[in-house]
């Protein structure tokens, strides 16, 4: 089911029977149930204006006791690029690397630009109704789509404002020098609404690690973007890469904060000694990772990355389309795999594991404090039809309706 095409509420109102979590029940020390109570929480102005009492006989937007969550957001995914709305189609199985996937993309963007608005609207429609309202989304700068997939997303994006929100990351999907991208890297940048410089496989595709990352550091420093990066490989090259972007924002501090490696598949080759030496790499150095949390065969060491504080953003990545047949839009269905992979079981485990489709937003604090939502925070929550976040995440729960800057929209 997909959000009504128009909000229930906004401007200023109030939720009566919102259910949120006030702390934690213990047996002894042991945390084996959350703690949730009803509210009346008032919008005004797309923030959150009162937490009060609940009074089920005021004249409110009922929220039927649905659990009030943070809203999600998907940190990697590529909206401009989906065969999502077309008829099901798989991969084929001849297309086994990324140049292959770069002549296939030669041969099917200019067809697949024509229907780019409605299949990027429809996408957004999806990753709404699993309680996204805001995503980190890569398009396409290549000879062959030009500005076009930007000028499409953007499109999509304008027409959605009001339930949803992104952040632009300028991705040269066909290589810097593979295809002559330089000249659209250097015009896309200028552009303010463009908040990141993306990349790929510098090795592989370019043939250089420092001549692909001196161009995109020095870009993004030009021009006070952040950077995001593609990388595939695995192996000396993959940690070459990643050694090399932290030693760039070492020596650049604006770029700290503002820099990210994406799936980084090189990390999951580690052992455990290497993997806690480039956690703190990465920690010192404000590098973030972004991950779609693969499982294919190899795991990535998202707990030592947390363990010393870096950065890990968590994405779809490919919705459903010709990079990948899977990917589902469901930022629950993420936080889910990762309490599976990760062995998160326990009540406090599961609902620890809702930071990372809330990316790093939790109504309670590791003891149990209530600390979200707060008088003043953005209104961009989702209704969840769970008693408490380890139940959200564990059971992938529905979500009922979202809030986006205080734009109330429920499901159809």
């Amino acid at each position: 089911m997909q959000l009504q095409n128009h909000p229930l509420a906004k401007g200023n109102y109030t939720l009566k029977n919102v259910r949120l979590e006030t702390g934690f029940e213990y047996d002894n020390e042991e945390i084996i149930k959350t703690k949730t109570d009803l509210f009346c929480v008032e919008i005004e102005d797309g923030k959150i204006k009162s937490i009060k009492p609940n009074n089920a006989n005021s004249d409110a937007v009922d929220a039927k006791g649905k659990l009030m969550l943070p809203a999600f957001k998907d940190m990697h995914v590529h909206l401009d690029k989906t065969w999502y709305g077309l008829p099901w189609q798989t991969l084929s199985p001849k297309k086994k690397t990324v140049k292959d996937m770069i002549s296939y993309e030669q041969e099917i963007i200019t067809e697949l630009l024509k229907t780019s608005v409605e299949r990027a609207e429809q996408l957004i429609d999806l990753l709404q109704s699993y309680g996204t309202n805001y995503v980190r989304t890569h398009f396409n700068i290549d000879p062959t789509s030009g500005l076009k997939s930007l000028e499409n997303l953007e499109k999509a994006l304008e027409n959605k404002k009001d339930s949803f929100g992104a952040e632009l990351v300028a991705f040269p999907q066909h290589g810097l020098y593979y295809t002559d991208s330089v000249p659209l890297m250097k015009e896309v940048a200028k552009l303010p609404h463009v908040g990141f410089i993306g990349g790929l496989d510098p090795l592989s595709i370019d043939g250089s690690i420092e001549k692909v990352l001196d161009f995109t550091v020095q870009l993004a420093l030009d021009n006070n973007k952040g950077i995001d990066i593609h990388l595939h490989e695995v192996g000396e090259s993959g940690m070459k890469t990643i050694n090399y972007l932290i030693d760039k924002a070492i020596e650049n501090p604006k770029l700290q904060g503002k820099t990210f490696v994406s799936h980084a598949f090189a990390l999951a080759h580690l052992n455990q000694k290497e993997a806690e030496q480039i956690a703190e790499r990465l920690a010192s150095a404000k590098v973030g990772i972004a991950s779609s949390v693969p499982f294919t065969g190899k795991v990535m060491p998202i707990p030592t990355l947390k363990k010393y504080g870096v950065e890990v953003l968590i994405g779809n990545d490919n919705v459903q389309d010709y990079w990948s047949t899977f990917g589902s839009g469901n930022m629950l269905q993420k936080a889910n795999l990762i309490a599976e992979l990760y062995r998160y079981a326990t009540e406090f485990q599961l609902s620890r594991t809702l930071q990372f489709a809330t990316q790093n937003i939790l109504p309670l604090d590791d003891k149990g404090n209530q600390q979200w939502p707060k008088v003043g925070d953005k209104a961009n929550v989702i209704l969840v039809d769970a008693s408490c976040s380890a139940e959200a995440v564990s059971r992938m729960s529905a979500v009922e309706a979202l809030m986006n800057n205080g734009n109330l929209f429920w499901k159809k």
